[in-house]
């Protein structure tokens, strides 16, 4: 894919339901069932901000995934053909200075290949 032109991504104004679950079983890899629980609900709760890709993945520590990824595919195409989507869910670890990308990996993964300075929108806690 050319990196030529700049995608404009459409979003959605909220996550979609069942991210909050994905996010829930996600969290369970790093917290207990209880902290993911709490984690997740939390998420329900706060409002939209925004982050640029490049920022998001910086702080995540985690590797760019590439179109060849059958997700993150399947996510350019929605961006391509004009579909709002999700916004993503954020934990910052304090631990460890981190941040987990509790649900949207693949849609990050995705918009960073059309525009890594892209604003994300996105719940955090």
């Amino acid at each position: 894919m050319k990196k030529s032109k700049k995608q404009k991504t459409q979003w959605l104004a909220q996550p979609e339901e069942h991210d909050y679950p994905a996010a829930k079983s996600y969290l369970n890899l790093f917290f207990d069932e209880q902290e993911s629980l709490e984690f997740s609900e939390k998420l329900k709760n706060v409002s939209i901000v925004h982050f640029k890709a490049k920022d998001v993945f910086r702080a995540s520590k985690l590797s760019l995934l590439g179109v060849s990824n059958s997700h993150v595919k399947k996510n350019v195409a929605k961006i391509l053909k004009g579909k709002k989507m999700s916004p993503i869910l954020l934990v910052r670890d304090t631990k460890n200075v981190g941040l987990i990308i509790a649900d949207g990996y693949h849609r990050m993964c995705a918009v960073y290949h059309f525009d890594e300075d892209a604003l994300i929108p996105c719940k955090i806690i």
